[in-house]
């Protein structure tokens, strides 16, 4: 009888989906927006505000998910091997910086980054005899200079995330009403903040926003599409336009179904792991 409700917490936090957490012992902590949470083996999650948090998306009918994406012996691989691995339903500001901090970097400089703009303009507090900072509110990123960003790390982004801070702030880019939204909608208005282009946008859906049939497609995804889907989503090109993309979203979408983001999850995982890359 597979058990399809476990959760294997170091694959799901090392699957490039969060960046500010650690391991401690047999704890992780990480930081999620105004708060921390600190979770066991079993993925029970106490916090710092005390607040009930569906971080591992428990409600997700897992069984059902993994019936629905278990398209093809790919997928069905990259399920076995990493049965545990969850989206998580991150602070939706927090994931938005994240992954506008993300465009052509790796793990290891964006967890730098956003550690350093944390430790700079987010509140520190004392939570299980240990010191964190907590994520910084939209209003004290959207008031820094763009030489108080840079510092952190951040090169040519830094204005960027200046006026993405700045458009949740006047409530240009509301999360609560995106959540709501359907992937299309919610797609595009988040489109519109500048440094944001289709891959960032996805990240920001899926992880944040529970948009399921969000793809992300970076490099490491068009690596797994042209090795074991090139005849299926006929690619031409290793690099893709937007245009191009929002083709290739709309056949990857026909082919995983409405759980789309999932597949993308795994194989992601698979194939990263596949090339011993770093994680946290």
């Amino acid at each position: 009888m597979i058990d399809y409700n476990t959760i294997n917490l170091e694959n799901t936090i090392n699957s490039g989906q969060v960046f500010l957490w650690t391991k401690q012992k047999e704890f992780w902590y990480g930081v999620n927006g105004q708060d921390i949470l600190k979770i066991n083996d079993s993925g029970k999650i106490t916090s710092y505000s005390k607040k009930k948090y569906d971080f591992f998306r428990d409600s997700d009918d897992m069984a059902k998910i993994i019936r629905s994406i278990s398209k093809d012996k790919t997928t069905k691989m990259a399920l076995k091997k990493y049965l545990g691995l969850r989206l998580v339903r991150q602070d939706p500001f927090q994931c938005y910086i994240s992954f506008i901090i993300s465009s052509n970097s790796n793990i290891q400089k964006i967890k730098s980054s956003l550690e350093k703009i944390s430790a700079k303009f987010g509140r520190k507090i004392q939570f299980d005899n240990k010191e964190f900072h907590l994520f910084p509110e939209p209003k004290k990123i959207a008031n820094a200079t763009i030489q108080e960003i840079q510092n952190c790390g951040v090169g040519y982004r830094a204005k960027f995330i200046i006026d993405a801070a700045k458009m949740v702030e006047s409530q240009q880019i509301d999360f609560r009403y995106l959540a709501k939204c359907n992937y299309q909608d919610a797609k595009k208005i988040i489109l519109t903040v500048p440094g944001i282009g289709n891959k960032v946008a996805d990240c920001i859906l899926l992880f944040s926003l529970d948009k399921l049939d969000a793809f992300p497609l970076d490099r490491w995804m068009i690596r797994i599409l042209e090795k074991y889907y090139l005849e299926k989503f006929e690619l031409e090109t290793k690099s893709i336009t937007e245009k191009q993309y929002d083709i290739l979203h709309e056949k990857i979408t026909k082919y995983f179904g409405p759980f789309a983001g999932y597949a993308q999850q795994f194989l992601f995982k698979m194939e990263r792991e596949n090339y011993q890359k770093k994680w946290l």
